[in-house]
């Protein structure tokens, strides 16, 4: 498994804003949209996130990899969640929501700013606090073909 800092020149980390959505009072992270990454690139080089609602990412917090469902609100895509495998991230009622823990041991609340680096377009990306520096096990998800599989098998 490759390890990759989170400052490596391959890794493009974009400035995110923390906020609310809906009625829930828990703190979710919100991912601007593709034309509005100009301003928010803070190291590398990203023209697109590669994600979208609907789609279950993998998501690195605290050296840990979790998944997370991405939404959308009237405002844009979110990520409200992080849980310990793809079939909690699919029914968020019953796991522990690992990025609302994170957030609270940091001390993060709405309004505030994390960092969203893309460590694998698609697949991998890691969140941190701003100024922090980690390292990521860049490994990449089976083959589609597989992954298409699984995803029916799950359901």
């Amino acid at each position: 498994m490759p390890r990759v800092p989170s400052d490596d020149e391959g890794v493009a980390s974009v400035r995110v804003s923390l906020a609310r959505s809906g009625g829930t009072r828990r703190p979710c992270v919100r991912i601007p949209a593709d034309d509005e990454l100009g301003g928010r690139v803070e190291s590398g080089t990203c023209e697109s996130l590669a994600m979208a609602a609907g789609d279950v990412i993998r998501v690195a917090i605290d050296r840990e990899e979790y998944y997370a469902p991405v939404t959308a609100d009237g405002s844009g895509r979110l990520i409200r969640g992080a849980f310990d495998n793809r079939r909690l991230a699919r029914d968020a009622s019953e796991g522990e929501n690992r990025l609302v823990a994170w957030l609270g041991a940091n001390g993060r609340e709405p309004g505030d700013s994390v960092v969203l680096d893309v460590v694998v377009p698609g697949e991998l990306y890691g969140l941190r606090i701003p100024g922090e520096r980690v390292v990521y096990e860049a490994t990449r998800g089976p083959p589609s073909s597989l992954a298409d599989i699984a995803r029916d098998l799950d359901g």
